[in-house]
């Protein structure tokens, strides 16, 4: 393998760093596709790590807006699993 890459000509390296970058490149392009299909790019995702018992670490705004989010994260989450529900059904 040495004597190998020894006989290539000079440069023949520059050709792996492009297929490397543009590779990297696409897979970056898929994984923010898939985040936004998903709904990853969501600023109120932050309050989905508390909890009811974190009332007294938060402000009674960022609480609230924690509930509000939580609310509404989970009512979504009921919608997402009806439409798999309604997929399976369709499916057989």
């Amino acid at each position: 393998m040495q004597d190998y890459l020894q006989s290539l000509p000079d440069g023949w390296t520059i050709y792996i760093w492009l297929v490397t970058g543009v590779s990297i490149i696409i897979a970056v392009i898929f994984a923010i596709r898939w985040a936004a299909k998903n709904e990853q790019f969501d600023e109120d995702i932050k309050y989905l790590v508390f909890d009811e018992s974190d009332e007294d670490k938060m402000s009674p705004e960022e609480f609230k807006k924690m509930k509000e989010v939580t609310k509404a994260q989970e009512a979504r989450r009921a919608e997402l699993l009806a439409e798999k529900a309604e997929a399976r059904k369709a499916r057989q």
